[in-house]
Order: structure tokens, then sequence, then C-alpha cells
């Protein structure tokens, strides 16, 4: 299969604008897709933006593996709620449901990594949790996972921060839901997506001002 793999070596350093990218259609009407990452076909390890059409379902099927997603548009239903814009949901291995959207919606979405260990469903309202201040000044951070050895949150910076060098042991994956963020490579806006593979040194500042979703310590060679 020609899209089999997608950014599958994670030794290496990835950087997509993903607002640039064209949206694939799925096998299933009314949704698409902005590939990641990827190792597999359509049961695959994966990382990616789908968007569901208004008034469009998808078929009841199992996360073998477990899913996490964030809502970054619109609204996602299946049978168990609906989740509006920054809602963030973790449904662990072997959960099973049927997704659907009246309005339409884009997410965030990660297929088939998580540790067979997690039995728990999480569901955050990012917009009603609270942030807490970090110890850098500029930073807020609202936590949303924290286990089998990868954490995940929301960060926000100030206009004018500058975090110093950090290290990254285990790797990051950084997506930019509004203003902008840098680094000593480059400056990122909206909608960029930044795979940090592990063992990086990093910095990070913004001018304008960012918030953003972040995954820590889950990034390892793929065998």
């Amino acid at each position: 299969m020609a899209n089999d793999r997608i950014n599958a070596d994670f030794s290496q350093r990835v950087v997509m604008a993903t607002n640039d990218m064209p949206w694939i259609p799925s096998p299933q009407t009314g949704v698409e897709r902005r590939m990641l990452d990827r190792i597999g076909g359509e049961v695959a390890r994966a990382t990616s933006l789908v968007r569901y059409a208004a008034a469009s379902t998808f078929p009841a099927h199992d996360h073998a593996l477990g899913e996490e997603f964030l809502v970054l548009d619109g609204v996602f239903s299946d049978e168990h709620g609906d989740y509006p814009p920054l809602t963030y949901v973790r449904n662990p291995p072997l959960s099973r449901h049927s997704p659907r959207t009246a309005p339409g919606c884009t997410i965030l979405v990660k297929l088939r990594q998580m540790a067979l260990s997690e039995k728990t469903r999480l569901v955050i309202d990012s917009t009603t949790a609270n942030w807490q201040p970090a110890q850098q000044a500029g930073l807020a951070i609202l936590p949303l996972f924290q286990g089998a050895g990868e954490s995940v949150a929301l960060e926000r910076l100030d206009a004018g921060a500058a975090l110093g060098d950090s290290d990254c042991p285990g790797g990051e994956e950084i997506f930019i839901l509004s203003g902008d963020l840098s680094d000593a490579s480059g400056s990122y806006g909206e909608g960029t997506w930044i795979r940090n593979p592990a063992g990086v040194r990093r910095s990070l500042g913004s001018t304008s001002g960012a918030t953003y979703w972040v995954k820590r310590g889950h990034l390892h060679p793929a065998t």
C-alpha cells in the first residue's frame, strides 16, 4: 500500500504545516484525513488529522490498542456523548464506539499507541478545566494524562515568553492550536505539527503567544 509508512522513522525530527496539506478521502464517505505518521494500512499505528463532514457517521469499531483524540473544531459524537472543541478523549485498548457528528468536526487522533494495561476511559473538556502556572515564567499547563511513560497536556505560552533549553529524553510531539512558536530551527504557526525525537534538547519561545497540545516521553524508534 502506498501510504503504509509515513514518517515511520521516529529517530527523525518532523515538522509539517498541516494547513497546507491536502485532505485525502478515507474509505468511509464523508471522512477525510491528513496523515502525519503511519505504520500499516487501514489498521495502523497512526497520527492523523481527521475531518468529518456534517451529518457523517463512521461504522462501529474496536480499538484493540486504544485511541486518543483532541477535538479541534465542530462537535464529535458517539454513543457515549458529545465532545465540543478542545475536548480530549482517551479510549483505552479493547474499547468500542460508533462515531458520528451533526455539524461536522476535525480531530487530531492517535491510534494503536497505548499500553494494554490502560483500562480507564478519559474525557476532559479543557474549556472548563483549571490551568496551572508552571515553574517557568510565562507558561501555563493543563495536564490531560500522565502514565505508562508518557504525559499529555495543553500548554499556553505568553506573548514574548521564552523557555530555556530542555531535554526531551523520550521525545515530544507538539500541535499548535493558536499563535506561534519558535525554536532554534525556525518559527511555526497555527496548525503546525512538530515531532522531536528522543534525546533532543530544545528551547521554545513565542512572539504573539501560543496554545498547543503536547505529548512527551512516548517516542521510541520503530522496530
